[in-house]
């Protein structure tokens, strides 16, 4: 049997979920407030934002609507590093059950997205899963100013390699 679209996109964004999760798992502990841009965000505000996209964009497309100045219960960004990749696990794990359980036909409605209606579909592959990409790759340059050593999520890093090379 051939797979869905809900389908497909539940395996990339569990897939990268997990990358996610490695990534934050491996921040520096000491630089949550590194910031080498000070009208940007900071190390550990950006990993955090990681976990509001997801909440953000699953909870408007499951609900039908998106209010960006709405709390989320549960989305309290966490104020130091070891608590940002299970903070974002659980945020994941729930936006993940509640796409889980929309029929597949859902990704073809539209939703009122910044003043226009927008596929779901695209909400969840662009809004949601490459804005996460996009941010996570941020991270990782990030986490590599701040001292830090990122883990290999495409592929080995050069730290990797070395390993593998001198085993």
């Amino acid at each position: 049997m051939g797979h869905n679209e809900l389908e497909s996109f539940l395996g990339k964004w569990e897939y990268e979920g997990k990358n996610t999760e490695r990534l934050l798992a491996a921040l520096p502990t000491t630089q949550y407030d590194f910031r080498p841009d000070p009208k940007g965000r900071s190390l550990g505000e950006l990993a955090w934002h990681l976990a509001e996209i997801d909440a953000y964009m699953s909870d408007g497309v499951v609900s039908g609507g998106f209010d960006f100045n709405k709390k989320v219960p549960g989305l309290e960004r966490p104020r130091v590093i070891a608590e940002l990749a299970p903070g974002y696990k659980r945020v994941h794990m729930a936006a993940l059950a509640k796409v889980k359980a929309l029929k597949p036909e859902k990704l073809n409605e539209t939703t009122p997205f910044f003043g226009r209606p927008l596929r779901n579909g695209d909400i969840l592959w662009g809004a949601l899963l490459h804005h996460a990409i996009h941010h996570r790759g941020q991270l990782v340059v990030l986490t590599r100013l701040a001292g830090g050593t990122p883990p290999g999520l495409y592929g080995p890093t050069r730290e990797e390699m070395a390993a593998t090379r001198g085993a």
